[in-house]
């Protein structure tokens, strides 16, 4: 005769079913918890990675030198052919003046068209800021040269230069481009900073007295001088770095204590007035002043630019 079950059994029974669902309900939900946590944790570490990875690659010689081909080359050229003719147009009084601004004109345009058609990696801020300065730069040029024409052979070419450096346009041409060089350098400054992260900064916007200048790496020299020349407005055919090879031989040559110049603003005001910086100065003078720096392998500090 089969025993029946009471209505303790039975409660009993129930209380047991509920503790094991509630048990593995428990159960499952730490695994679940555990495994977010975990997640979150690994999410984490993997951004921490990604981002670390981001800031050492940001400005890699890879992008500085794609840079240098795509971008800063390119302007280079409008630059140098910019210097050239209004030099022609200074010395030669008998250079046709409108097919001289013409030829300026088609040039900005053509470098401007070719340097829009590249694209620097979101990782590199600077470059992508350079590369819109320098385009900037130019679509101005161009503007302001395709203005000058129509006038060009109606006035000597003396004053001709001398309108043209008045232009409100061309004034801001030369504005972006300094500001585009900075940009560059300041990568360059960046790139330094993941291949040897302890090197000495400095703030480059302020004063710099001789003696901390001479304990800077070349790099960091050099961002100083594109800093100062953007911020004094000074559109020159030379590169920072032929600037700063000057400023150094003048230090080393104790003319700079010679005539008791202890900041390095003055030094280069004496350089730039006595127009003593040259185009490839820095280069031709690389091997005695800078046998050891750590420098990105650009042309401008290989071969003459």
């Amino acid at each position: 005769m089969e025993k029946r079950l009471t209505r303790t059994d039975y409660l009993f029974v129930l209380i047991f079913i509920f503790m094991l669902v509630l048990a593995l309900g428990t159960f499952f939900f730490g695994v679940k918890l555990g495994q977010e946590r975990s997640a979150a944790k690994y999410e984490n570490h993997v951004s921490q990675q990604q981002e670390a990875a981001k800031v050492y690659s940001a400005y890699h010689q890879q992008y500085l030198v794609s840079y240098y081909h795509t971008i800063y080359q390119p302007y280079r050229e409008f630059q140098s052919s910019w210097f050239d003719k209004l030099n022609e147009l200074e010395l030669n009084r008998s250079a046709d003046a409108s097919l001289i601004i013409k030829g300026l004109s088609k040039l900005a345009k053509d470098k401007y068209d070719e340097i829009t058609t590249k694209s620097m990696p979101d990782s590199s801020p600077l470059l992508q800021e350079g590369q819109q300065n320098y385009a900037k730069s130019l679509k101005l040029f161009n503007e302001a040269l395709g203005n000058a024409q129509a006038k060009a052979n109606s006035i000597p070419g003396a004053e001709l230069l001398k309108v043209m450096d008045s232009d409100a346009y061309i004034i801001e041409a030369k504005k972006f481009a300094l500001s585009a060089q900075q940009n560059y350098y300041d990568s360059i400054v960046k790139w330094q900073e993941s291949v040897t992260p302890q090197f000495k900064h400095v703030d480059v916007s302020k004063p710099l007295a001789i003696q901390d200048w001479s304990t800077l790496p070349l790099n960091v020299k050099n961002d100083y001088i594109a800093n100062l020349l953007a911020s004094s407005k000074l559109y020159k055919p030379f590169t920072p770095q032929d600037l700063t090879i000057r400023v150094d031989e003048m230090i080393a040559t104790g003319q700079a204590a010679k005539y008791n110049l202890n900041q390095i603003q003055p030094v280069i005001d004496v350089l730039l007035a006595t127009d003593a910086v040259r185009t490839g100065d820095f280069i031709r003078n690389k091997s005695k002043w800078y046998p050891n720096e750590t420098l990105p392998q650009l042309p401008f500090f290989i071969n003459q630019n």
